[in-house]
């Protein structure tokens, strides 16, 4: 599978400027990419102004992706916030070719940011099926919860979307390789670059690994569209020469 990731600054709260600086970036990836991916929150960056900035599943964001998906024939990903039922989430949107669409709600929410005062968690795991590929959607902070991703599914692939600070950058770059090794399965990062209305600073890092912790793409800190191709069937033989998977702790969530 063929994935382009989009790194970039982001307008701070202002939607129609965001889609159309990504729609730029996505018209001009190659017809042979599957999937695209944005940044956490990419329509509006990180704020918890979610009263002010949230959209609906009928609202013109998820819209946007949604003709993307079908123009360019390939599945669009990121997340942005969503009202429903007078909650607000952090909803990672995955809209394939067709405009079909699956989403996961961000679990796990920023406490140092106030993100839990704001917004609802999620309370499910999402496992998206595209192109044969099990894939795995999660959200920013969820990198540091472990037991939540645990590849119980046999899924191949986690993608994380990010507004993950230059600050604490060491700790996105640790737990990407640790994700990926410990699940024997492909993980994709995807942040964002620049400075907030909060005077946070962000450097990037996107960057692919694959399932033994190896770089596919080396973290990234330029703006910019970056390409991987990864290979599932490489990925299957390993499993089955190194099975560690199956030695795994038998656990329930609460």
């Amino acid at each position: 599978m063929k994935i382009a990731l989009i790194q970039s600054d982001l307008y701070w709260e202002e939607a129609f400027k965001n889609r159309n600086q990504f729609e730029t970036k996505i018209n001009q990836i190659d017809s042979d990419v599957d999937l695209v991916i944005l940044p956490e929150m990419f329509s509006t960056g990180f704020t918890m102004n979610a009263s002010q900035m949230a959209e609906t599943m009928r609202g013109e964001t998820v819209a946007w992706m949604q003709a993307l998906a079908k123009n360019k024939n390939c599945a669009v990903a990121g997340s942005l916030i969503i009202s429903e039922n007078k909650e607000y989430y952090n909803r990672f949107v995955f809209v394939f070719p067709s405009g079909e669409i699956q989403f996961y709600d961000k679990r796990h929410l920023f406490t140092l940011a106030g993100e839990d005062k704001v917004y609802t968690a999620g309370n499910k795991k999402q496992i998206v099926e595209y192109l044969g590929w099990k894939i795995c959607l999660q959200v920013c902070y969820d990198l540091r919860f472990p037991v939540f991703v645990r590849n119980v599914e046999n899924y191949d692939l986690i993608i994380y979307v990010a507004n993950w600070p230059k600050v604490r950058i060491n700790a996105w770059d640790i737990l990407l390789k640790a994700r990926a090794v410990e699940n024997l399965a492909y993980v994709v990062g995807v942040n964002r670059t620049g400075l907030d209305a909060n005077s946070h600073e962000y450097n990037g890092h996107s960057q692919a690994v694959d399932y033994l912790g190896n770089s596919i793409l080396e973290p990234q800190e330029n703006e910019g569209v970056f390409v991987v191709e990864l290979d599932k069937n490489i990925m299957l033989e390993t499993r089955k020469k190194m099975d560690f998977l199956s030695d795994k702790d038998r656990f329930e969530i609460d």
